[in-house]
């Protein structure tokens, strides 16, 4: 069962929610979970980044994380955090078992720490300049695409 699952954790942009409609799209995504502050379609800054894609992806929405995650849990989704922490490995060294839930946080908090510990997996992007990491939409897009590369085989 390659089911590929995108769990948005209090994302606040309106534009970056677009984005990741936009790109789930693009990747084949089953459906998105939008959590907390997460704004949801309707919306037109959504509309004005996802380009429609938001009418084309499932989504569903969660005021509490927590909830989805164990929802998930209970029907054997492997949680995996895009999240830099200690315990964290470089997204190409993390081999994708599925049906798989990709969770993706706050652009200033990153994920909650309670919804990392709850994480199967914690993957990280290497960054070799000075910033510390990307916008979370470019960041679910890089690490999609690589996890979306093992949905094929």
């Amino acid at each position: 069962m390659n089911i590929f699952y995108v769990v948005c954790d209090n994302i606040r942009s309106l534009e970056n929610i677009g984005s990741i409609f936009r790109t789930a799209d693009a990747l084949g995504v089953d459906k998105i979970f939008l959590s907390g502050i997460c704004g949801k379609p309707p919306h037109y800054k959504i509309s004005r980044t996802a380009l429609g894609a938001e009418k084309n992806i499932e989504w569903e929405y969660q005021w509490q994380t927590w909830r989805i995650i164990d929802k998930l849990k209970k029907e054997k989704v492997n949680i995996v955090a895009l999240e830099q922490t200690k315990e964290s490995v470089p997204y190409t060294k993390f081999k994708p078992k599925f049906p798989l839930a990709l969770v993706i946080g706050n652009e200033v908090n990153g994920i909650s720490k309670s919804i990392l510990k709850k994480a199967d997996n914690t993957i990280y992007l290497p960054m070799i300049g000075e910033k510390e990491s990307l916008n979370v939409s470019v960041a679910f897009g890089v690490a999609g695409y690589y996890v979306q590369n093992f949905k094929k085989t």
